[in-house]
């Protein structure tokens, strides 16, 4: 049975991993290790992460559920570049929206299923045929009761679904899950209840060894106490251990294990079979929940989402309304000023320049979140949103230097670009945030301007925010159609309204409102409040 709620026609997680790692959860009992992300993800997915701010995203969704975080992580970051599959998932997610109780009972079901096979899962017993026998009859009839509920939650809110991942989901636990087949589930559990002890058969093989068991189906038709009274009894013969005759009872044990064993291990592998569905599903599932929860933390601080319009690939478009930045927002605890887009269409670059502190970098994370979650099939964080889909999103910010760094700040900007340019391909998307801004602003433009034109040549859209005037203003006197430039407003007493207007690049970043608004602040507290130590660190 498949579930088929995050592709139409696949698994969402094909290799197993987050189903693997949670068979070692099980097994180990206790294991603080992360998911190896890069099992499944591209190379650049850290920088992604810290550069867009992925981990409060994910955090939001997850609700301190580490597997909602993993899964969230995975889902985010494997981007899909098909509008079919986007679509797709879009619907179903839009379901989720409508009938968030719903799918969240659908959730709660099948993860009580899971743990009440790993509550099972360490049988004192387990490698003893018997043992297991006993533990699968256990843990079958808990799934028997969960994939009760999940039908009868299909027989009632089915039609409550609109989209074709859910409508395929009731319709299959519908069709499987018939009256005809829990009634014949039931009988077999009864019977491998063993109330009336075990019918085993056996020939004699060498030296008068016992072989060929094999576990008979017992002769208990259902008949009235006088008939069974009066009946003949069946030829057979018997015989009593003494309560003390411990080798006797350890040999009759050894020939009842022989005779079940062949039917322990298949009841264990249907056991494993109806698991592997639930785990499927749960992991399927996952990634909703963490979009309703996602979607109730942005409810909360009065953040809107949209669900966004994907174009094909190397269309060049791009429009939105009320875009913010997630992540932002989600750390802030409110709202935060979103940006408005009208229509860019055709253009490889876009250009952000403009004031210190005037909401450039949010802009550019907006971008990276918002293509990042169109991709994944979520809302996005806005108003509106459309966009084409990249083949790969990649982000070069600048970075401060620290005690992992190998060589300068320079050195290591022109490492991470190698990296980037090695493996970045056509119709990609590259954020570049103040990128070359290590050395003096003459090279740092030269260098830039090359790179980006190279990466231009090669189909590569990029958004660039930097404080470069050089190379902003080169591309500016060329008056390409090519090119988009934003530049963030500055109001005339100084204040910023963090939003992008469409504008040429300037030669100032006014740096001097920070260093007025530092001293002014300063002076006002007067001489025995001042903190010369946080100035600078603001400077």
């Amino acid at each position: 049975m498949k579930a088929f709620l995050m592709h139409r026609d696949r698994d969402f997680d094909p290799q197993q991993l987050l189903v693997r790692r949670e068979r070692e959860l099980r097994r180990s009992r206790s294991s603080d290790e992360g998911l190896k992300l890069d099992q499944v993800l591209q190379w650049n997915q850290q920088a992604l992460r810290q550069d867009l701010g992925l981990d409060i995203l994910c955090k939001a969704m997850s609700g301190e559920d580490k597997f909602l975080f993993e899964v969230a992580e995975v889902a985010v970051l494997s981007s899909l570049t098909d509008l079919d599959a986007i679509r797709y998932r879009q619907r179903v997610l839009a379901d989720s929206l409508k009938n968030a109780a719903i799918v969240r009972d659908l959730y709660k079901i099948v993860v009580e299923a899971i743990e009440g096979e790993r509550k099972n899962y360490w049988s004192s017993f387990g490698r003893y045929p018997t043992g297991t026998l006993h533990r699968a009859v256990d843990v079958l009839r808990t799934f028997v009761r969960a994939l009760k509920r999940l039908r009868s939650i299909a027989d009632q809110h089915a039609e409550k679904f609109e989209s074709e991942g859910f409508s395929t989901l009731f319709t299959m636990l519908q069709k499987e899950l018939s009256n005809e087949y829990f009634a014949s589930i039931e009988d077999h559990l009864n019977r491998l209840a063993f109330r009336h002890g075990t019918l085993i058969s056996a020939q004699l093989g060498p030296g008068n060894g016992g072989t060929k068991y094999v576990l008979r189906k017992p002769n208990h038709e259902p008949r009235s106490w006088l008939v069974r009274l009066l009946a003949d009894k069946p030829v057979g013969y018997s015989f009593q251990l003494h309560p003390r005759d411990e080798n006797g009872a350890r040999a009759l044990s050894n020939l009842n294990d022989r005779g079940v064993n062949l039917v322990a291990n298949a009841l264990a592998q249907s056991t494993d079979h109806i698991l592997s569905f639930f785990q499927m599903v749960r992991t399927e599932l996952a990634f909703y929940i963490g979009c309703l929860n996602l979607d109730a933390e942005l409810e909360r601080i009065g953040e809107p989402i949209c669900f966004p319009a994907p174009a094909p690939m190397g269309e060049r478009t791009l429009s939105c309304s009320g875009l913010y930045d997630a992540s932002l927002a989600l750390s802030m605890g409110r709202k935060i000023v979103g940006n408005d887009l009208k229509a860019v269409t055709g253009k490889d670059l876009v250009i952000v320049t403009g004031a210190n502190t005037g909401g450039k970098s949010t802009f550019l994370r907006s971008i990276g979140l918002a293509q990042l979650m169109m991709q994944a099939g979520m809302f996005v964080a806005g108003e509106t949103f459309a966009g084409e889909v990249c083949d790969g999103l990649f982000t070069h910010y600048k970075r401060e230097e620290d005690t992992s760094m190998e060589s300068g700040k320079w050195d290591e900007e022109l490492s991470r670009m190698s990296e980037i340019v090695s493996t970045i391909r056509a119709n990609a998307m590259l954020l570049l945030n103040e990128s070359f801004a290590s050395t003096n602003e003459r090279e740092g433009s030269e260098i830039a301007n090359q790179i980006v034109t190279a990466l231009l040549d090669n189909k590569v859209k990029i958004f660039f925010v930097t404080h470069l005037y050089h190379f902003a203003n080169s591309f500016y006197v060329r008056r390409s159609n090519r090119v988009k430039f934003l530049r963030a407003e500055r109001r005339p007493d100084g204040t910023r309204p963090f939003k992008l207007i469409e504008a040429e690049p300037l030669q100032t970043s006014y740096g001097e409102d920070l260093y007025r608004a530092v001293f002014s602040e300063d002076r006002r507290r007067g001489p025995s409040e001042s903190k010369p130590r946080d100035k600078t660190a603001m400077l």
